[in-house]
């Protein structure tokens, strides 16, 4: 077996849900996948939407060169099927590890151009995931429009302050299937979520906009859990993607207690922060 290159990206927590107004918004997390591309085939079991193949497809399409048969491995501490980006951290992941394999040299938006054809033609997505993979991609939030490609994508970005703690809730399989018509129900929740975000505030956004997925998919536990969460000292609080994990942004002091919080509901917490530029540099070596 001969590697052939590397790749990695991180994972995600919504800040606004396309599906509820047409605009998204993500911000990426200190959770990562590592790919590596070799030159022999190999079966990835978790992959059970094909998205490495669908990856593969698209970048033969694009004429762009890799050998005739290859293979992945795949590190990941990005749990799956959570609403945590996973799908698109491995599209970026593995893009790169061509990217690198082909000396080829691709550009941040081309590379997230691929990955979300990528998830749309594994059919692993029902936004489309832009706002998803820019966040797995380059560090702090990005507000975009799914409908049109990388380059114009972005209405706003920004940063949050470093200084936050994130504490992951994951809880198991996801019991409901997200639907046009229950988020659209809750529109103006989610237009309040995209006003916080247009006046600077996405912390805020997160918030409102996970009230408005827990009332889109019945999900009135994670309701509960993030106000008690911020009843007891969460900056912000609310489900991830179409969940089923929360995401908990907090001050350090404040993450043993609300650690309790969880616990207390039979869930365990995965602590970690937003990504930075810096943890980018440290992944590259």
């Amino acid at each position: 077996m001969r590697i052939l290159g590397k790749g990695m990206a991180n994972g995600a927590i919504s800040i606004l849900h396309s599906l509820g107004i047409g605009r998204g918004c993500s911000i990426g997390i200190d959770l990562e996948t590592e790919v590596t591309l070799i030159d022999q085939r190999t079966e990835i079991p978790e992959d059970t939407h094909n998205l490495l193949d669908s990856i593969e497809t698209c970048w033969r399409s694009e004429g762009l060169p890799l050998p005739s048969e290859v293979g992945w491995k795949i590190t990941s501490d990005i749990p799956i099927g959570q609403g945590l980006k996973s799908s698109s951290a491995l599209a970026c992941a593995a893009i790169r590890a061509m990217n690198e394999s082909a000396w080829t040299n691709l550009p941040e938006v081309a590379i997230v151009d691929l990955a979300v054809k990528s998830q749309r033609l594994a059919k692993c997505t029902i936004t489309g995931s832009m706002d998803d993979t820019w966040a797995s991609s380059v560090p702090g939030w990005k507000l975009v429009d799914p409908s049109l490609d990388a380059s114009s994508s972005i209405i706003i970005e920004g940063r949050v302050d470093e200084k936050y703690s994130v504490l992951i809730c994951p809880r198991g399989k996801r019991r409901t299937i997200a639907s046009n018509e229950s988020f659209l129900q809750q529109e103006q929740l989610f237009q309040r979520s995209l006003a916080s975000i247009m006046s600077d505030s996405p912390l805020d956004s997160l918030s409102t906009n996970g009230m408005a997925v827990a009332v889109a998919t019945g999900d009135f536990e994670a309701l509960r859990i993030c106000n008690l969460c911020i009843a007891k000292g969460a900056v912000a609080s609310g489900i991830s993607g179409s969940g089923p994990a929360i995401s908990i942004v907090c001050f350090e002091e404040d993450s043993n207690t609300l650690e309790e919080v969880i616990n207390d509901f039979g869930f365990d917490i995965i602590k970690t922060r937003f990504s930075t530029s810096e943890t980018l540099v440290e992944e590259a070596y």
